[in-house]
């Protein structure tokens, strides 16, 4: 019997994808907002797709600071943080 695949919705696309495809974003107690690579950390997660040019998009569109209420200066660096572990998951492992 076929196991049942995880499915979240991405915050920027809202379309649904398994939960391994996805970067989990975390907003904690004291209103602190980071990328949460292991999917462990304590708080609020929202799911972000790992596709460079989704994410590109979506900081054009200002996504996360509809999504999260913040300004752009304090979510620039989850951005840049989103693409740097998209890029290192491209990475051939040896």
């Amino acid at each position: 019997m076929a196991r049942k695949v995880p499915l979240r919705k991405c915050i920027l696309t809202n379309e649904m994808y398994p939960k391994k495809e996805l970067l989990r974003i975390v907003v904690n107690k004291e209103d602190e907002i980071f990328v949460d690579p292991t999917g462990k950390k304590n708080g609020r997660g929202s799911y972000v797709v790992k596709d460079l040019e989704k994410v590109e998009a979506a900081r054009g569109k200002k996504v996360l600071e509809r999504k999260f209420g913040k300004s752009g200066e304090e979510l620039g660096p989850i951005y840049d943080e989103i693409i740097r572990l998209i890029y290192r998951e491209d990475i051939p492992k040896r």
